[in-house]
């Protein structure tokens, strides 16, 4: 149950203000779009990226044992933090 809750509020509290749902309060805040279909139909694509990404993690532990996945996933955050900050100085 512990591993539960905490699967739970790590992705719950990355989810806080990203992209994801700030485009999200964008699609509710439109008028011409109901509100419980912005919500099933966001929740539906949330499974479907959470789905890919298990998939994806548990194909990768097959071919990178050795090599501990939150190192790779920390790496991958750093790169994509230098691309970001990159982006901003190299875009205008």
């Amino acid at each position: 149950m512990a591993q539960l809750i905490a699967i739970f509020a790590t992705v719950f509290l990355a989810e806080l203000g990203d992209k994801t749902q700030l485009a999200t309060v964008l699609f509710a805040a439109d008028r011409k779009a109901a509100p419980l279909l912005v919500f099933l139909v966001a929740s539906a694509a949330l499974v479907a990226s959470t789905a890919l990404a298990v998939a994806l993690g548990t194909a990768a532990e097959r071919f990178v044992q050795g090599i501990p996945l939150k190192l790779i996933a920390g790496a991958g955050f750093v790169i994509i933090g230098f691309w970001t900050i990159w982006g901003h100085f190299t875009d205008g």
